[in-house]
């Protein structure tokens, strides 16, 4: 496995309109025409995180629009409301509890009613459809092309709190490279298809697949890792991987991870802070992007604050 930049922070923007066509041309690579359909003053906001091959964005619209709209070629475009309000794409209406989808380079149509939010994350076909090989997911390629389906609604919520927490104002550096696997990895636990799990791996096979785990983040402990990295270093699905962490030391892959970057942290932080660095830039460069988030978990694991540990690191 080759080493990853994991520093290097997506594009943060966060663009406001008063003209509902202003609006739609405030989204990055997608072409839109949006038309209003309700009276009043027209007020639009869209918070967006844009990653090189993965977009991610929430949109807030004032007054009922009629859009039509193209998202840039070679991707698929996930769509579905914030709240519990209805939409229609194409002529369809779209509850809270289905997800739009999109490919595309394909033109299609919405209408929105007044005081609309939608949570909506481009990203390019082959990176998704990738990482899906990689992490030993079945998605059926021609789901992505249905205007709308209903989904898991527990998986969905999941995904909805993900993209709360991901463009929330964030405080602290954002390590994009994990931002964004793990943004992919909550995308696919929704696409997945669910197959049984005829062949689980022996006790041996576990062991192993863990004991390789551990020993490529103990030999590398400034690289900051993905879950598909480690299936990928594992040689292994991710279904394997989650089974064998949690039969060998009962937490799950994820849950290892964070400990091994709060752990790291922890000695970044000990050993002080170079010139420029703070706290949160520390924390961001081991994935941690909010801060309030990462000061409780660094305090319910370690029972101090990241300010102590400085503070003892320093004397």
């Amino acid at each position: 496995m080759q080493p990853h930049n994991r520093t290097q922070a997506p594009n943060w923007c966060v663009s406001e309109a008063t003209d509902a066509d202003e609006h739609a041309h405030n989204l990055r690579d997608w072409q839109q025409k949006y038309d209003q359909i309700s009276a009043g003053h027209f007020y639009g906001r869209i918070d967006e995180i844009a990653f090189p091959r993965l977009q991610m964005f929430r949109e807030h619209t004032s007054q009922a629009l009629h859009q039509q709209c193209n998202v840039w070629p070679d991707s698929v475009w996930l769509g579905f409301a914030v709240g519990n309000d209805e939409c229609r794409i194409n002529g369809e209406r779209v509850t809270a509890s289905e997800l739009m989808c999109r490919p595309g380079n394909c033109h299609f149509e919405l209408v929105t009613p007044e005081a609309f939010d939608i949570y909506g994350i481009v990203v390019s076909q082959e990176a998704l459809l990738t990482t899906a090989d990689i992490q030993g997911i079945d998605v059926d390629a021609r789901l992505l092309s249905a205007p709308r389906r209903q989904w898991d609604s527990q998986k969905l919520n999941a995904l909805r709190y993900i993209l709360q927490r991901m463009l929330a104002p964030m405080h602290t550096g954002v390590a994009g490279s994990l931002q964004q696997d793990f943004l992919l990895t909550t995308v696919l636990d929704v696409l997945q298809q669910n197959a049984p799990d005829d062949h689980a791996p022996s006790a041996a096979r576990r062991r192993a697949v863990v004991e390789r785990v551990r020993d490529y983040l103990a030999a590398h402990p400034h690289e900051a890792v993905t879950i598909t990295d480690l299936c990928e270093l594992a040689h292994v699905s991710r279904r394997t991987l989650q089974y064998s962490f949690e039969s060998v030391l009962g937490i799950s892959p994820l849950r290892y991870l964070r400990l091994s970057r709060l752990n790291n942290v922890r000695r970044a932080l000990l050993a002080g802070l170079e010139d420029g660095q703070t706290i949160s830039s520390v924390a961001g460069d081991w994935g941690f992007w909010h801060a309030g988030q990462f000061a409780h978990d660094y305090k319910q694991l370690f029972g101090e604050n990241p300010s102590e540990t400085l503070r003892r690191g320093l004397s």
